[in-house]
């Protein structure tokens, strides 16, 4: 095997050179923490391949019998498959039953691979890699666990006809709509974050993030928000419900106009759930992109089983899809 090297603290990476992988950034090391970064090198201390390892959790956080496999990159197929034998065996020998991959530590991180590129560019935020990286998790002996999809509205001039109706409805139940408040920026993000809690705990790998992870996952964010893209639903002075959206500013950096707004997120609280509130969210965030001067909206990263589906469905058609794979290990 190629010189492997064990990192455990971000500072250590400053000593890998660049080429031909990048090293992990030090504050990537430091967001999400993992319990050992392995850099593969050749003999003359270039960097060929890195992942890093972590426990999976549960729901209350507690950690799990599943590995993960996260801030991976690899110069080519050999390089990505000695440094996915180091993970796997470093799992297995911490008692691991499967492993999961790739994956940031959790979802509220960076994870999956991008398996069906389709002919759009890449949008802002969005999970890119080679496509050749696909094979090299398959022919580690990994498989599909999940699939994502992300989706395009190409006519922001199409409005959900029940959207008034439902706003009615709902203001009759307490619920009223306001864009965030950019002046109380921490204090908005910390209600989100509890609404994120209640909305996604049952989603798949599902585990707790605190408050302050949460609000530095956010902050690369804050000098790119625009106000009325954020929308957040209330009742009685508590958060029931958001939708955030933001510009793809990757259409400005690759020289084009900027017409495309992202939807990043969406949560409805579970005491919500089926009242047409989330319907409502995304109809009134592309009506003001469409104010705006945006003329598309892309909504980003759904699973293929969540109830965002069904909303999307109404004004969008798919054009990406993305994997997450697992592997047991005996």
């Amino acid at each position: 095997m190629s010189p492997l090297t064990t990192i455990s603290h971000a500072d250590d990476l400053a000593c890998l050179p660049a080429c031909p992988v990048e090293p992990l950034e030090p504050a990537a090391f430091r967001l999400t923490l993992p319990s050992r970064h392995l850099a593969l090198q050749d003999t003359g201390g270039a960097l060929l391949a890195r992942c890093s390892l972590w426990r999976a959790r549960d729901a209350s956080g507690a950690p799990t019998m599943t590995g993960l496999i996260g801030h991976y990159a690899a110069a080519d197929a050999d390089a990505g498959a000695e440094v996915l034998e180091h993970a796997l065996d470093w799992h297995r020998a911490d008692g691991c039953e499967r492993v999961i991959g790739p994956m940031d530590g959790s979802t509220w991180h960076r994870y999956r691979l991008l398996t069906e590129r389709g002919t759009e560019p890449i949008f802002f935020l969005e999970p890119n890699n080679p496509d050749d990286w696909t094979a090299h998790f398959t022919d580690a002996g990994f498989v599909p666990l999940a699939t994502y999809f992300s989706a395009l509205n190409p006519d922001l001039t199409r409005c959900d006809p029940r959207s008034e109706q439902r706003r009615a409805e709902l203001e009759r139940d307490g619920i009223t709509m306001r864009k965030i408040d950019v002046e109380r920026f921490e204090a908005e993000l910390a209600a989100i974050h509890e609404l994120s809690l209640e909305a996604f705990a049952r989603n798949l790998l599902y585990s707790p993030i605190g408050l302050d992870a949460f609000l530095a996952s956010y902050t690369p964010i804050r000098p790119h928000l625009v106000p009325e893209l954020v929308l957040l639903a209330e009742r009685g002075g508590q958060l029931v419900g958001f939708i955030f959206g933001i510009p793809d500013l990757e259409e400005p950096a690759r020289g084009d106009p900027l017409r495309t707004m992202i939807v990043k997120s969406m949560a409805v609280h579970p005491s919500c759930g089926g009242n047409g509130l989330g319907g409502l969210l995304m109809d009134d965030c592309q009506q003001a992109a469409r104010k705006l001067g945006f003329e598309r909206t892309i909504h980003a990263l759904m699973h293929e089983t969540n109830r965002s589906r069904s909303i999307s469905a109404r004004y969008g058609t798919t054009i990406r899809r993305y994997t997450l794979y697992e592997r047991a290990l005996k």
